[in-house]
């Protein structure tokens, strides 16, 4: 469904991404892993266009997506639930659903969404005439996963939906990307520094150190990996081993 391909990519005379290969299955929810700085928001921003690659391919089945703008990558199937969630705060929560369905032509389908949402997110239909700068955080990502079932869409980005959020919002969050993936269908390639989160929800993982593809396996073997964890993930996933017989 989507493939990343010998990607290098950076700003200007930095190369932050060296020969990235990244793939996600029709369906399939993938990881992508790594410490900050480590390159992972470039590569989403260099799939969805906002970034063009030096070299390599982002192929969606078999339509290139590298030099293609981002409006053109949106509407050939390819959502993003952006960092820090990106809400439009002078849009009501309804408002800001609907805009991202504004080139579906199943008017009938897009009420069967909204209403999938809003069982889905009973806040949201209570807040629905709310402004965006009137939500919490916890909010404004409810809105940015609705967004993206209204675009219904083959392949999700979703980049950091953990960060900013409570540690109560962060146990809801599983579910919530569940319901996402359950009613779209979509392949889900997930940009996650808690590696906790990703590993929970993805069936594989990549992860990435300096701009470059350090691993890859299925989610058990990387959260099986202590020096993995270790290493590149931080001490927030780090798993302590049971005490010695005796001690």
């Amino acid at each position: 469904m989507l493939r990343v391909e010998g990607i290098h990519a950076g700003y200007g005379n930095t190369r932050v991404l060296r020969d990235v290969s990244v793939e996600v299955g029709d369906g399939e929810m993938v990881a992508l892993l790594g410490p900050n700085g480590s390159g992972k928001t470039t590569l989403m921003k260099t799939i969805v266009g906002v970034l063009r690659p030096t070299a390599g391919h982002v192929m969606l089945d078999d339509q290139r997506l590298d030099g293609r703008r981002p409006n053109r990558i949106t509407s050939m199937g390819v959502a993003i639930v952006p960092e820090n969630r990106r809400v439009f705060s002078f849009l009501t929560v309804k408002e800001n659903l609907l805009l991202a369905a504004h080139a579906r032509k199943d008017k009938r389908g897009v009420q069967e969404d909204l209403g999938f949402l809003y069982d889905i997110f009973p806040l949201l239909e209570e807040r629905s005439s709310a402004k965006g700068n009137e939500l919490s955080g916890g909010q404004q990502q409810m809105v940015a996963l609705g967004r993206a079932v209204m675009q219904r869409p083959t392949v999700v980005l979703m980049d950091e939906p953990s960060i900013g959020l409570s540690p109560v919002m962060v146990q809801q969050l599983p579910r919530m990307i569940r319901g996402v993936q359950e009613r779209t269908g979509a392949a889900v390639l997930i940009v996650e520094q808690d590696a906790g989160v990703a590993l929970d929800l993805a069936t594989r993982g990549y992860v990435l150190r300096a701009g470059s593809v350090v691993r890859a396996g299925t989610a058990e073997e990387l959260a099986d990996s202590k020096v993995l964890l270790e290493t590149y993930l931080g001490p927030t996933v780090t798993r302590t081993d049971p005490p010695a017989a005796g001690s």
